[in-house]
């Protein structure tokens, strides 16, 4: 599947793994593994729906948002990676720390 990328800061720390606006993820060794791994995983899929089987990505539409979907980089983890499913692939937006809906897990 095509991945597209609105943050070019997001796209550098997954290409390099490096990024001063995301300095603070760029440290934690485990969420960058995490990263890397859910980031193959979407370019070897056809399509974003295909996704859903893969339990340990916890794949999500956003209820609250109809455009938007979600997978978490690390389990029992409160960041998620926020996409738009697009025609032939998705559109990496933002990484999203939300304690408010999950709750602090770390």
């Amino acid at each position: 599947m095509v991945v597209e990328f609105s943050d070019k800061d997001l796209e550098e720390l997954i290409n390099t793994g490096h990024n001063n606006r995301y300095k603070k993820y760029s440290k934690d060794k485990k969420f960058m593994e995490g990263l890397a791994r859910k980031y193959k995983i979407m370019q070897i899929v056809p399509v974003a729906g295909e996704l859903r089987p893969y339990s340990f990505l916890h794949y999500e539409k956003l209820a609250n948002n109809v455009y938007l979907s979600s997978v978490r980089p690390v389990n029992n983890r409160v960041e998620r990676v926020l996409f738009k499913e697009i025609d032939g692939g998705i559109e990496i937006l933002t990484v999203e720390l939300n304690n408010d809906h999950y709750g602090n897990k770390k």
